[in-house]
């Protein structure tokens, strides 16, 4: 059936709670996240297609993680939180033979053990943030072996991990997304699709990136695309740009766009802020009636 759920989530960890009682000031973030949980749910997914840009990366391809479970831990100050998720074998394979087909390069990243079945690859923070909100909190630790041993009873959907290469074209990217919402269409559980982004990093001239104007102005420019749920008017932003405001959401929302072209959806703005030295924004996507 067609996507029933999409997203474009951020990945600021400290506004999980469990790793942060004030949200680092996100704390309307934070809220967004929560309504983006309930929204999730309500909506029935079954299985999660999440992309996001800080995992394995093939250059020249869109990712998909081969393997049978995620796991990750992210630490902040002195708290810290593991996630050990279920990946959704028929459905990455679906995607990536839906991608082929129109010419998109797939690269399906296995890792340790031979067989999909024997293997875990790392989760990191890009994909964990969204996770936890996204119903795999309740499967969250704050000690003990989940990264080894996972958990008895799996809360959340299982999920299809996607990290693109910033090195394909952009249309690539828009394909890719209508590759998505084709193999949803014929997967025929609820599926949802999550772009994991998060906007200027150059907000604040003590953030790891400095301070640039271009921050301000691109993030603007999203909010405005992201809203009108056309994130496909970012298709033409510089790359310039991009670099200046030090973006990583552009990758993954041209993915959301392609997929928005075959199952046309409704915008919501949920929240923007940047109360750090980066942007968050948080916005859902329900089917068009």
């Amino acid at each position: 059936m067609p996507l029933v759920f999409a997203a474009v989530a951020p990945h600021g960890f400290p506004i999980i709670p469990a790793l942060s009682d004030d949200a680092e000031g996100a704390l309307a973030t934070r809220a967004a996240m929560a309504e983006l949980g309930r929204r999730s749910a309500a909506a029935g997914v079954e299985v999660l297609v999440i992309a996001g840009p800080h995992g394995i990366r093939v250059d020249g391809t869109v990712c998909l993680a081969d393997t049978a479970r995620a796991a990750g831990a992210l630490a902040w100050k002195d708290r810290r939180v593991e996630l050990n998720v279920p990946l959704d074998g028929p459905l990455t394979t679906a995607v990536a033979a839906a991608a082929r087909s129109v010419g998109v390069p797939v690269a399906l990243a296995g890792f340790a053990g031979n067989r999909r079945d024997q293997s875990t690859v790392p989760l990191d923070w890009g994909l964990l943030t969204p996770l936890w909100f996204l119903g795999h909190g309740e499967n969250m630790t704050g000690h003990g072996n989940v990264l080894a041993e996972p958990p008895a009873a799996d809360i959340g959907p299982p999920v299809v991990i996607v990290t693109p290469s910033r090195t394909l074209p952009r249309a690539m990217l828009v394909a890719f997304g209508r590759a998505v919402a084709e193999a949803a269409e014929a997967d025929g559980r609820r599926v949802g699709l999550v772009a994991s982004c998060d906007w200027g990093h150059a907000h604040r001239a003590d953030g790891p990136y400095g301070f640039h104007p271009k921050a301000a102005e691109v993030d603007a420019r999203v909010v405005e695309a992201i809203a009108a749920g056309e994130p496909l008017r970012l298709l033409d932003l510089p790359e310039a740009d991009a670099a200046a405001a030090a973006i990583d959401g552009l990758w993954q929302a041209l993915i959301l766009g392609g997929a928005l072209e075959r199952a046309p959806m409704r915008a919501e703005l949920l929240c923007y802020e940047a109360p750090t030295y980066y942007g968050m924004l948080t916005a859902a996507f329900s089917p068009a009636r």
